[in-house]
């Protein structure tokens, strides 16, 4: 089985970052890491490749920096990567994304495409589902539990009130949730057989797009302007001289909660 796992490179989470004054984007630092939530992607892709003697391939559309994020998902046990890193992508909206990491995909080949639910940095929630429509395939999304029928795929799908049980044919996407697997630590052989690892960069010319498709000219969005959060007002304290739910009730019948 041919696994495409979508991955995506962010800056460390734990360390302040910037927006570019002029652009409103984020100044993505030389050093990125692996999106924690794309972990869960990455170990059920080996866990499937594992019980099916398959394939394991990363791809990624981000600027390649030191690669650091990339090595950690190839450090797990990944086969190869594709990045698609071009200047000319940046500014791209979730649309452009899924259309590029879709082409990635497709050029490569596969028979099931494994993507976290939601990238932590951009939380458009939507890029998996539109990969499958692009590509054509039935997509089975916030998968908690995965297991594999003949010749398709089987989950259990997380929902307000508990879980649906869905199926499909191959070829798929599968989009998990968090917690649906407990990711591996890579191991320091993992480590060092990543740095031999494949990892092809593409652009978006080699994948058959124009200057006008993608980035700025290509998105259907346009960010005008960033304000910093208001500071949360100091809230209001009420003595209680034994008569204080009148306030409270007062308070709560102006909110309209009751």
């Amino acid at each position: 089985m041919r696994i495409a796992v979508c991955v995506k490179q962010i800056p460390d989470p734990a360390t302040p970052y910037d927006l570019d004054p002029d652009t409103h984007r984020v100044v993505r630092p030389n050093d990125q890491v692996l999106d924690d939530t794309d972990r869960f992607g990455v170990e059920v892709g080996l866990q499937l490749a594992e019980g099916d003697d398959g394939s394991v391939t990363l791809f990624s559309m981000s600027p390649s920096g030191s690669l650091q994020g990339i090595r950690q998902a190839l450090a797990m046990g990944a086969d190869k990567a594709v990045i698609i890193d071009d200047e000319a992508l940046a500014g791209s909206d979730a649309l452009t994304t899924s259309r590029i990491l879709a082409a990635a995909i497709e050029r490569e080949g596969f028979d099931l495409v494994v993507a976290g639910t939601e990238s932590t940095d951009g939380s458009s929630g939507v890029v998996p589902q539109q990969i499958a429509e692009l590509l054509d395939v039935p997509s089975l999304t916030f998968a908690r539990k995965v297991e594999v029928t003949d010749g398709g795929i089987r989950v259990e799908q997380q929902t307000a009130g508990g879980y649906d049980v869905a199926e499909a044919a191959l070829p798929a996407l599968l989009a998990v949730t968090s917690g649906v697997v407990e990711p591996r630590y890579p191991t320091f052989k993992g480590i060092m057989q990543a740095k031999k690892k494949p990892i092809d960069t593409l652009t978006a010319e080699d994948l058959g797009f124009t200057a006008d498709q993608v980035g700025d000219a290509g998105a259907g969005q346009t960010i005008t302007s960033v304000t910093a959060v208001p500071a949360r007002e100091a809230g209001e304290i009420v003595e209680d001289d034994g008569e204080a739910y009148l306030k409270i009730v007062a308070l709560l019948e102006q909110a309209k909660v009751i």
